[in-house]
């Protein structure tokens, strides 16, 4: 198993790709996460991580051009969760979800290569219904993590 691979960011926002000893762009960290490497960035002089503030970064060059992933509307429910008392359980919520989102693209394409006999209609209508079904999962599991007050439970009044 191979080393983290360490960018290290420097004061003149230059990215510097210890691997490869070779300043990098923004566009090749995000072409370094396409290709499923996994790296951190590190400031150059103290160390410190930055990995999150670099794609967070990504993703506000990408939204603003083209066609963005996220509505106004999603980034400013996200939004709404910072401070609420639900925000821990966001992040993982929103993260089971990609997953389920990515297995089951995965589970489509699969099942594109070997179409035999099925329209595509027929097979996003099964999709759609095995989406469905993981998403409740995925909601009674998130749910019921989350303890109520019973009616002997004084916290609760």
């Amino acid at each position: 198993m191979s080393a983290m691979r360490i960018i290290k960011k420097y004061p003149n926002r230059r990215l510097y790709d210890t691997e490869i000893s070779s300043y990098i762009t923004i566009e090749d960290v995000r072409q370094l996460i396409v290709d499923g490497e996994t790296f951190e960035v590190r400031d150059a002089k103290s160390g410190e991580d930055l990995t999150r503030s670099v794609l967070l970064q990504i993703i506000a060059e990408h939204e603003s051009d083209g066609e963005p992933v996220l509505s106004t509307q999603l980034l400013s429910q996200i939004i709404r969760f910072y401070g609420d008392s639900m925000q821990g359980f966001m992040g993982s919520y929103l993260e089971r979800s990609m997953q389920v989102f990515l297995d089951q693209q995965q589970q489509f394409r699969q099942q594109i290569g070997g179409l035999i006999g099925q329209t595509p209609w027929t097979m996003m209508n099964q999709l759609t219904e095995r989406n469905l079904e993981m998403w409740k999962d995925l909601q009674k599991t998130m749910l019921g993590s989350i303890k109520t007050p019973g009616p002997g439970d004084k916290r609760g009044r």
